[in-house]
This record gives C-alpha cells, structure tokens and sequence, in this order.
C-alpha cells in the first residue's frame, strides 16, 4: 500500500498558533520561581488558546537558573527559559524575553510573586475589548511601604505622565499587555521598562493605551531589588524620555534652538556694547558684560555646531541599529538547549 503525500498530510499534527506569551525577568528569585510557575499554570486553566511562558534569567548568583530548568519539561506547560550571560537589567532581560516571545499578545510580569498571574486572563479580555495595544496593570491597593515605595512612586507617576502625555496611576506595575506587533517595535535599552507606556506611545496614540486595577501581594520571598534612590534615577531617566520622545529623530532642533537662544541674547548684549562704545565713547574692554556677551557667543556657536553633529549620529543610529542590550548564554526549552 503507497502512502500518497495527501494522507501523509491528513496526519500531521496541526498545532494551533501561539496566542500568548508570558514573559518574567528573574534575578536572584531561587526561592520564588517554582510558586511563580505552579502559579501561573493554575491561572492559566481557564484560558483557552495555546500559551508559553518564558522565563529570562538575568545572570542570577543563587539557584535561580537550576529550579528554573527543572520544570522546563514539565507535562502540559510550554516553558522556555533564556539564561542571560551575566547581570544586563530587567529592561534589557524584558527585551530578550520579548524578542523570543511568539505569542500574538505578550504579557509581562516580575518574577517575585508581588503581581498575580490570575489578572492575566481578564487583562487579556478587557485589551481585546477596548481594542487596546497596550493594557498596563494598577496596583490600587499597593502592599508596599508608604515612605520608601508608595510616596516616591506616586511623585514620579504624577510627574512622567504630565511630561510624556499618557496619564497612568502606575507607571511602575510590570504586570502588562502588549500587541506583539507593537511591542516589538520598541526596542527597550538602559532603565527604559519604567517608561514603556510613554515609549509605545511613540508608536500609537495614547488613546490605545489603557490601564486596569490588578492585585498585588506583599513580597513573600528574597529582598527588594529597588530603594529609595531609585527616586533619582528615575528623574535623571525622565529627562531622557522627555529628549528622546520630542527630539530623537530631529536633535539638532533641541540644540539649534538652544543655540539661536544664547546667539540671541549675545547679539543684544554686543549690540549695546557697540553703541556704548562707538557712539557713547564709553571703554568696555574691562566690563563683565563684554565677556558675558562673548561666552553667550560662543556657547550659541557650540550648541548650533553640537546640533548638526546630533543630526549626523542619529541618522547613523537609524541606519545602523542593530546592536543588542544583552548576551545570551543559553536557552533551554524542552530536552534541549541551544546558545
């Protein structure tokens, strides 16, 4: 009996698609990822399209990677573990979960049980219902300390959504839904996992992106990995969003506009100085002002040079930006691992 290529065909295993991909950043989280996982499969249950979950261990000292490995072949869980060759920073483990996410959707959480993985199903729902891009997770009733986390995190909230635009209670929840689609165009780089919503607003209009109360649960496990002097790098870090979102592509604006302003004000100054001297006879030769004016001079001529060579290295970076935030050792995913 011949087996034609049809019936060979007609017993391929058709495997659907994969819908979702959950992607959580680990470092030093050994006593945390195995309730993580067992978590998110019970969550998990009652969703019905195929899912995978990734787990990217951002170069962790303690046992983090082994309990991880350990259930990658577990039965009935697609799991994928992505070993970062040392400590690159939770946006650039996020980037590498998401570069190897191939879910139509991906969501994010962090790996220390404080985010609750039974929100994902219904995120999921209300981003398909809202027609969203972007659904970002609300901690409303935050299980944190008030001075060291909730005071310093309702500042900085109020103060990035006034300067970006997009208007979120919390900007700092990680537990998040994206449109891979969109995601993906955003390449996270530095500390930028704060600012993602601001980012993809880059990408879409703020109006497709939402946010939801979820729960949250006091740390059970480890310590924290963020302190009060968070605070500051925060405001350094918003100061870059506010540059790049407004003039990454056309820096020369930023400094040519500074430029014109400094060559402005020297251009009065001299200018006074001139009829004071010509005309009114007066010396200047020894007069602060002469040399304000000549420093306003200068510095207007550097900031316009600064911002045609601004324009030059953006045009490179478009052109040649392909560079990667982090290294990858290993992935492991079922029997095999493969760098």
């Amino acid at each position: 009996m011949r087996t034609t290529a049809e019936s060979v065909s007609n017993r391929i295993e058709t495997v659907d698609p994969i819908e979702l991909s959950l992607v959580v950043p680990l470092f030093n989280e050994e006593e945390s990822v195995g309730p993580l996982i067992d978590r998110i499969t019970a969550a998990m249950v009652s969703y019905g399209p195929r899912w995978e979950l990734i787990l990217v261990d951002d170069g962790s000292t303690d046992a983090t990677i082994v309990n991880a490995r350990s259930a990658v072949n577990r039965p009935g869980l697609d799991l994928k573990v992505v070993a970062l060759q040392r400590n690159f920073g939770q946006t650039a483990a996020m980037q590498a979960g998401i570069t190897q996410a191939q879910g139509r959707l991906i969501a994010t959480l962090d790996g220390d049980l404080q985010n609750d993985p039974k929100d994902i199903p219904g995120m999921v729902a209300e981003l398909e219902r809202r027609e969203l891009d972007l659904l970002v997770g609300w901690r409303k009733n935050r299980k944190d300390g008030l001075v060291l986390r909730k005071i310093p995190s309702f500042i900085a909230n109020r103060l990035i959504g006034r300067i970006t635009g997009v208007r979120l209670h919390d900007y700092g929840c990680s537990l998040k839904i994206y449109r891979s689609s969109i995601i993906k165009q955003v390449k996270l780089m530095g500390e930028m996992h704060r600012f993602i919503p601001a980012w993809v607003a880059g990408v879409v209009p703020s109006s497709r992106i939402g946010e939801m109360p979820v729960t949250h649960h006091a740390r059970q496990h480890g310590v924290s990995k963020y302190g009060i002097s968070r605070t500051f790098r925060v405001i350094l870090d918003l100061l870059s969003v506010m540059f790049f979102m407004r003039f990454k592509a056309r820096p020369g604006h930023f400094f040519g506009s500074l430029g014109l302003g400094l060559g402005a004000i020297s251009a009065i100054i001299l200018a006074y100085l001139f009829v004071d001297k010509f005309i009114m006879g007066n010396d200047i030769g020894t007069r602060p002002l002469f040399m304000i004016g000549v420093m306003l001079f200068l510095s207007a001529v550097q900031m316009i040079t600064t911002g045609i060579l601004a324009e030059m290295i953006a045009r490179t970076y478009y052109r040649e930006d392909t560079e990667l935030s982090y290294i990858v050792r290993e992935v492991y995913e079922g029997d095999a691992a493969h760098p």
